[in-house]
């Protein structure tokens, strides 16, 4: 699908790429300098958004750049102007709601990066689009890199056909240790209860059963999950068939508190996922947050991430079916 539409002029921003023909991020901006309000973009979204969603599908990034919004409020009404129905967070990262649809990105120490990932990407049902908003930008670092997660796979086939296509046999198995919010301490953030969201161990069972992860509970009070086998890759509708580096092998492969094998208990080769860290780095875009910024990810086609900042830094995060 080509670009059209009257209320938006394509810009350009600083590290944005073309990969395979697409702009990443497609940055737009308002077409005249007087339409850049909040009341004539949500009009815009709200008139165009069955092509604005294609436009996030065909670039995975759409950056919308130099229009008046400036807080929760603001970006809520922005959210809301799409039929997008809500999906809650699941997850160790520590976030706040804040209004409405809107609650604040990772809380984890601005120090630390933050790992590339598909949102939600172990759960049975991933958010379709993850939308940021720079409330304050950084004043140094704090940017959200993104990598197309099929280039990811296409690399990773080059150099290791027989290896990945063993994981992608086999399946993936993933293990995470919470803490009980009484024993945190990890960067990651959130004791079980937190992540679900209930201090009822019973009820905890049960959400995480829902959700495709079986419990063991350990002395400690916190807990140990386990999902799989999951996929390697995934292919979704509307994406030119490609495959996608659909997990999270990188983030959780030996670490202290996680770890991923093959399905069947087979180590993955520490070779393997440290080329695969590095291929995700060399694939990765990036570009320096502005105030106002509101960035659409395709999370079914894009890895995503946090660079270490310095503060302040305030970016809030909708995530959508």
């Amino acid at each position: 699908m080509e670009f059209s539409c009257k209320y938006f002029k394509v810009g350009k921003c600083e590290g944005e790429k073309v990969v395979d023909g697409e702009t990443m991020p497609l940055v737009l901006q308002p077409s005249e300098p007087d339409k850049n309000g909040l009341e004539s973009l949500v009009l815009a979204l709200k008139t165009n958004k069955d092509w604005f969603e294609q436009m996030i599908i065909k670039n995975s990034a759409v950056l919308l750049r130099g229009f008046d919004v400036k807080k929760a409020e603001d970006f809520n009404d922005i959210i809301e102007a799409f039929d997008w129905d809500d999906i809650r967070y699941v997850g160790p990262a520590p976030r706040t709601h804040i209004y409405k649809r809107v609650w604040t990105a990772n809380e984890g120490p601005l120090s630390e990066f933050i790992y590339y990932h598909h949102e939600m990407v172990l759960i049975k049902e991933s958010p379709l689009k993850v939308v940021l908003f720079c409330e304050i930008p950084p004043p140094e670092g704090g940017q959200t890199p993104f990598v197309p997660s099929f280039k990811v796979t296409e690399r990773m086939l080059e150099e290791f056909p027989k290896e990945v296509e063993e994981m992608e046999a086999k399946g993936l198995k993933y293990t995470f240790s919470a803490p009980s919010n009484n024993n945190t301490g990890s960067m990651r953030g959130r004791g079980w209860e937190d992540a679900f969201g209930t201090s009822d161990p019973a009820e905890a069972e049960r959400r995480a059963k829902a959700l495709g992860m079986d419990m063991e509970w350990m002395a400690d009070g916190g807990v140990k999950t386990r999902l799989g086998p999951r996929p390697l890759t995934r292919v979704f509708d509307g994406r030119k068939g490609r495959r996608m580096w659909f997990n999270t092998v990188v983030g959780m492969h030996g670490k202290e508190l996680s770890s991923a094998t093959m399905a069947d208990g087979t180590e993955i080769p520490e070779h393997v996922v440290k080329r695969c860290e590095q291929i995700i780095e060399e694939e990765s875009i990036q570009f320096k947050w502005e105030t106002g910024d509101v960035l659409f990810l395709d999370n079914l086609a894009l890895l995503h991430g946090r660079r270490p900042s310095l503060p302040p830094r305030k970016v809030l995060v909708a995530t959508c079916k």
